[in-house]
């Protein structure tokens, strides 16, 4: 298989995008003055009003067998033009609930089949200055009686993702190799990742 990358760019006129439009906007400061404003929005939100969500999928034994753990994905993301690492995640069909997103999207990028939701975060967003586009976050659980294996994707065609199992507390570290060979860490999963890894050292530091 080949090594992906971008091979042209060029405009794309509003009324031609499928995934992605843009408006413009007149907004009012809080000192009355009228101001021009430009963002992206996703035609493909439905009744719902949450456009996506991302799954923390927390894999564990219920042995101890190994410590705790995620599943990360990898895929080539053309408007960078890089490989990026992020969780899994997927748009909301019309009429699926935030939770039913991600138990789905998590079987089909990494083959992972949550046992429960562990719970939903309020709705997010995720670059406010330049897109309406929002998400939740649902944290799964996924148990195993004994050690850790790891199932058969079931990609749709034309997707092209690597999953990778990282435990919780290695989380920054793998980010780390991971960008110095060239890969791009999503902002959001490098900050829960900083977070964790904060939580642990403010723990380890109490007398």
């Amino acid at each position: 298989m080949s090594e992906s990358k971008v091979l042209s760019v060029e405009d794309l006129q509003t009324s031609e995008a499928k995934w992605v439009k843009l408006k413009k906007c007149t907004w009012r400061d809080p000192d009355g003055k009228e101001r021009p404003w430009e963002f992206a929005t996703r035609p493909t939100r439905g009744s719902g009003g949450v456009d996506a969500v991302a799954i923390l999928a927390i894999l564990r034994s219920e042995s101890n067998a190994f410590p705790p753990s995620t599943i990360i994905i990898e895929q080539f993301r053309p408007p960078v033009e890089r490989y990026v690492v992020e969780l899994p995640a997927g748009l909301i069909d019309e009429g699926e609930s935030a939770e039913g997103a991600a138990i789905r999207e998590l079987e089909e990028e990494t083959g992972f089949k949550a046992s429960s939701v562990i719970q939903t975060s309020p709705l997010l967003v995720c670059d406010p200055g330049m897109t309406n586009a929002n998400m939740k976050l649902v944290t799964v659980d996924v148990p195993f009686p004994e050690k850790l294996e790891m199932p058969a994707q079931k990609l749709e065609p034309g997707e092209y993702i690597t999953a990778r199992i990282v435990e919780l507390s290695k989380l920054a570290a793998e980010f780390k190799g991971l960008s110095s060979i060239g890969f791009v860490v999503d902002a959001r999963l490098s900050h829960m990742a900083s977070g964790f890894e904060l939580a642990e050292r403010l723990r380890q530091a109490k007398p």
